[in-house]
């Protein structure tokens, strides 16, 4: 098939689902003669920073001489976002020829009723297959959702597990505690390797404690009285790590400064596990790491902000970085989330300080929260509320209200957020 025919074939796929459990995933990739297990990785669970923090350490591998893997989802910009190596994307021919062999593969999983993969086992898949005919030194892969029945947890060559911090999301799926939450994430920890986890609530510092003594893993956490010099800016910030001093960074919000200092200790346990990381190339990584929807400035004049903040603690942290920089000024929201996210909390989280807020709904998908229900939740908190048209007319709409200090900010699922993105940057809907 060529790359439109694969795509169809993709988008086909997701009517499937999701399903955790790694049979279907086993029985996939025994049909394509197992490609993960010639690569090495870096896994990285969690609820908040994954994406960040492998942006982070991908950029300092690429820059180190490491030929690097990186698979990421949701995208924003385009489908073939989510494969990349060395920081450029899957080409339409590529993709094309591994969806033909692994359509192969899942018809005759139907044929023997060995199960149907569901979309994101098949992109998981079509990620090892790329990244071994690119011959990748390592990969930085992160969770699609959870962690112990994650289709990307079929992977044995774990060189280092990365888990960013852990919070209440997904409770319908993974837990209705922050312990069993944690259970989850830390599944991908793999027996005699080395794992970095972000400082935890102790609740879940125990349970990744406890996952690691059975696994005879080694624990190892950043140390939060070690990150000092911290210079916050939403273009620039700068913050010392251990022996790491003055390491700048491009990418803006409060808790970037956080999970920076996990990407640097992560560098440090790679160190010891016998990777050459430059002290340049892990400067260099750091400063120019990008990650567009973790509080991404998308414009200046006028100021623009564009944030994933999708479950509370997200919205805490987008909260926070909002009264950081920008104390003093009106903003403005354009707000859209999932019906199945805490969106009361985020809400109360968010809400008060806003000058005037406009909710809209993702198009074409079913998990959207409408508008109006949406706004009819905001009024709670702040009565300065409408929806919008649409997400462009939105954006438009609190532009023309703003004066020229005033601030945008345009939050809530990245689904939506790509959208917005796309909007603010004049380049339409299309998803290449």
């Amino acid at each position: 098939m060529n790359y439109e025919e694969a795509r169809v074939y993709l988008d086909e796929t997701s009517k499937y689902g999701s399903v955790l459990g790694l049979e279907n995933m086993k029985a996939l990739l025994d049909r394509l003669d197992n490609p993960q297990e010639s690569l090495k990785f870096i896994h990285i669970s969690g609820t908040n920073g994954k994406g960040t923090v492998l942006a982070y350490l991908s950029t300092i591998l690429r820059k180190a001489g490491y030929r690097t893997g990186r698979y990421i989802s949701p995208t924003l910009f385009s489908y073939r976002e989510r494969i990349q190596v060395n920081e450029e994307k899957i080409e339409k021919e590529a993709l094309a020829q591994h969806v033909t062999a692994i359509a192969a593969a899942v018809a005759d999983m139907k044929e023997k009723k060995a199960g149907t993969p569901t979309a994101f086992e098949i992109e998981t898949a079509l990620a090892f297959l790329y990244f071994k005919e690119k011959n990748c030194d390592i990969v930085v892969l992160e969770t699609g959702l959870g962690g112990a029945l994650d289709a990307t947890n079929i992977i044995q060559t774990t060189q280092l597990e990365v888990i960013a911090p852990i919070s209440m999301d997904h409770t319908d799926v993974l837990g209705k505690t922050l312990k069993e939450i944690a259970a989850q994430k830390a599944g991908i920890i793999k027996p005699h390797t080395t794992m970095v986890t972000a400082v935890q609530e102790e609740e879940a510092k125990e349970v990744l404690q406890k996952v690691c003594k059975e696994k005879e893993s080694r624990f190892c956490e950043v140390e939060k009285d070690e990150i000092s010099d911290i210079q916050y800016g939403y273009i620039r910030q700068s913050f010392s790590y251990k022996n790491w001093k003055n390491v700048e960074i491009s990418l803006a919000g409060e808790f970037q400064i956080q999970n920076g200092a996990l990407a640097l200790e992560a560098v440090n346990q790679l160190r010891k596990l016998g990777l050459s990381l430059p002290n340049e190339a892990v400067y260099a990584g750091m400063k120019e790491a990008k990650w567009v929807g973790r509080f991404t400035v998308m414009s200046q004049n006028p100021l623009v902000i564009l944030d994933g903040a999708h479950n509370p603690q997200a919205a805490e942290a987008l909260r926070k970085s909002l009264e950081l920089y920008f104390k003093g000024k009106k903003l403005y929201y354009v707000f859209g989330v999932f019906q199945d996210k805490d969106y009361k909390r985020i809400i109360e989280l968010t809400a008060p300080l806003a000058e005037h807020i406009i909710t809209v709904e993702t198009p074409d998908n079913p998990r959207a929260l409408p508008a109006e229900e949406l706004k009819k939740q905001v009024e709670k908190i702040n009565a300065s509320v409408e929806t919008g048209e649409s997400i462009e007319a939105a954006i438009e709409k609190n532009l023309s209200y703003m004066g020229a200090e005033d601030v945008l900010v345009v939050f809530g699922s990245l689904s939506f957020l790509g959208i917005a993105a796309k909007v603010l940057q004049g380049g339409g809907r299309k998803n290449g």
